[in-house]
This record gives structure tokens, sequence and C-alpha cells, in this order.
């Protein structure tokens, strides 16, 4: 394999053998905790000497056993992460932190609890509105969880401890930022499942490791004399946990390139920071409560008019439109997914206040729907281009 060859061949083996890094690390003696959600401080988790591990749901996996124990109205994506897990996928894990990040995680925790033999479960609660109480609160939250992780991993997790963990997971923060950006000229000279591939294959490893990954790739992409896509409409994918290649692959394919998205596993995991100075647990708390833009937290505006609301929801939409030279946005959300489906309306309006074209998917996180999504993918594609 020569040397131009070994990043992205190194990218494409964590992904489809996903959780192969993390085998590895659990038979050295290694813990690993599990999480599903953008709200999980993966500073704490590195600062405690564990490594955090982002599950992900299989598109190509039926939901089988998890249906047993499951109600089928909650969100697919969780239903297909818990019926992997259930059936061995994720063995190699120590423990699980699940974050109220929504219905289907707050109500399904004492489920994950009782079916999972692990030695460490905790239960985040994450304030739902942004104001000066909502931080104390989670402030509060973050030293209680400090303390189990303390107790868990058997150390002391210092300030200094938190500090560096903040260094090295805003420096993964920035290479993702440059791994972006090679998205901005025309065509991308990185494509949007590459990119997918990098992001997904980079939280399965430590965050160190991961750092490294996404500076070798960084070096040979840069290397690149042509982009691997054709000119063709510059589309954002707006949308929960899309941890999976296949809708990105269907519209390049079509002919468009994936070149922004705002998606939990894309850039609303990948790039806000935590402040760097001043005391850690204020500057985590502020990262994942107020710099995380997801559907279920609350931000009040200024006058109470729509056009204010909208703007202050979805701004960052916006910002990733106009930097980005975005033709048209899909917004894919998964059925039963409550944060982002009572959203639906809201978003089209800014939408169309923003004047950007975009198209509405729900599926059924199965592959077995996604490719029915084809036909309307490429009328929509045909009416912007």
């Amino acid at each position: 394999m020569s040397e131009k060859e070994k990043a992205m061949s190194k990218v494409e083996t964590l992904y489809n053998d996903y959780g192969l890094r993390a085998k590895e690390l659990h038979k050295q003696g290694r813990k690993l905790i599990g999480y599903m959600c953008s709200f999980v401080p993966l500073e704490m988790i590195t600062a405690a000497g564990c490594v955090p591990f982002r599950m992900r749901g299989d598109i190509h996996e039926p939901i089988t056993k998890g249906d047993t124990l499951l109600e089928t109205i909650v969100c697919p994506f969780v239903r297909s992460c818990f019926d992997l897990s259930i059936k061995g996928r994720y063995d190699f894990l120590s423990g699980m932190v699940v974050p109220h990040g929504c219905d289907s995680m707050v109500r399904s925790y004492s489920v994950w609890r009782y079916s999972l033999d692990l030695p460490y479960f905790h239960f985040l609660n994450i304030p739902s509105v942004v104001k000066e109480s909502s931080f104390e609160f989670f402030n509060a939250e973050l030293n209680t969880f400090r303390k189990t992780l303390e107790k868990f991993a058997g150390k002391k997790i210092t300030d200094q401890d938190l500090a560096e963990a903040v260094r090295v997971h805003n420096e993964n923060r920035d290479k993702a930022r440059a791994l972006y950006d090679l998205r901005m000229s025309d065509p991308p000279l990185i494509s949007g499942v590459e990119l997918t591939k990098v992001l997904t294959a980079g939280s399965s490893l430590p965050i160190q490791e991961s750092n490294a990954l996404f500076d070798e790739v960084l070096a040979e992409i840069r290397t690149r004399r042509s982009s691997p896509l054709q000119k063709g409409p510059r589309i954002l994918l707006d949308g929960p946990c899309v941890d999976n290649i296949d809708i990105v692959r269907i519209v390049e394919e079509l002919g468009a390139n994936v070149v922004m998205d705002t998606t939990c596993n894309g850039s609303r995991d990948s790039l806000p920071k935590v402040r760097p100075d001043g005391d850690p647990i204020d500057a985590i708390s502020h990262r994942y409560l107020d710099k995380v833009n997801c559907p279920k937290t609350y931000r009040e505006n200024k006058d109470g008019s729509f056009e204010t609301d909208l703007k202050g929801r979805f701004g960052d939409i916006g910002r990733y439109a106009s930097e980005f030279k975005v033709d048209g946005a899909i917004l894919y959300v998964y059925k039963f997914c409550d944060p982002f489906g009572f959203e639906v309306p809201a978003r089209k309006a800014y939408y169309q206040s923003i004047k950007i074209p975009m198209l509405y998917l729900e599926d059924l996180y199965s592959a077995g729907t996604i490719g029915q999504l084809r036909t309307r993918i490429q009328a929509f594609l045909e009416m912007i281009g």
C-alpha cells in the first residue's frame, strides 16, 4: 500500500469494521464508555483516563432482539443502537452515558441499564432552557458526573486533567474544521461520503489517535490534484444522527455534492469548541448547553417575534449555507424523532426566509427504505439544477 493511499484505506477499515480499535483497547485493559448523543461531555471521559466511544446504529441490520424490550415507537436510531448492543456488537464497552437529549433516550435509559451487564452507567440531566440558572444546574450535574467517573476509573480528575482534555478535544475540532474547509472548492476536494467516513472513524478512537488520523487524512487529501467529484448542485444535509453514508452516497451518485451538514454526527458534534481558559467545568458546561445547537434546547429571543426566533434557532444553517455556497438543502429526519419532527414547520419557514430550496425526507433508519428516497432526491436536484 502506498503512503498516499494509507490514510483513507485506514478510514475505510475503521468505518466498515466499526469498533475494531476499541476491541483491541478493551483487550489491553482500557475502559471504553459508550455514548450516542452530542450532549455527552467527552472531555470528562477522557480526563478520567477512559475512552469515549460513539455508538452507531446499522441501517443494514434488521432490528429484532431490541424490539422485544423497546417499543417500536421509540426513535429507530436509538432502537438500532440498542438492538446491536443486545446482540453483542458493543461487548467491549465498560460503561455508557445517556444524556437528556430526547424522550427516546430518557425513557429507555432504565431498559439499557437493566438489559446490558455493564459496570458503569450514568444518566446526565441536560437542561432544556438556556439561561443563567441552567448553567448553575448543569455545572452541578457535571460535578456529579465527575465524581462517578472518578469512582469508576479509580483516579482523581483534576482541573489540570480537564484542561488537557479540553485542549486535545479542541484540537480535534480544529482538524475537523480543516476537513470541512476542503469542501469549499467547486467541486469539493473531499466527498461527503469520504468525510462522513472520516468523522465516523474518528469517533471510534481515543482522541489522540483520532487527531493523528485526521492529520493523515488532511495530508493525503491536500496532495490531490483534482476532486473525486464533478461540479453539481451544492447540498447541505440537515438532521439528527446520520451515521451511515447511504443518504450522502445517493445524493452524490445523482450528481450533486454534499458540501456541508448540520447533523449530530457532523458539524453539530465536531465543530463547537470549549473555551480554553477559566474554570474547566464552567467552560464545558457552556459548550454543551449553549453551543451545541439541538432542537431539544430552547433559547428565548429578545423581542418574541417568530422571525427573531427562527434566526436564533437556525442561524447556523444560514451561516453555513452562505459560507459553503449552498444551492439547496435536504432535511433528513427519522420517524418518531420528536425533537426534529416538531421543528419541521419552523425549519421549512427558515429555509424559505433565506431563499434556500429544501427537500424534507422522513425515513425509518433502514436500508430497505432509503433506496426509495432516490426518486425524490433526483427530482429535487433536477429542480434546483
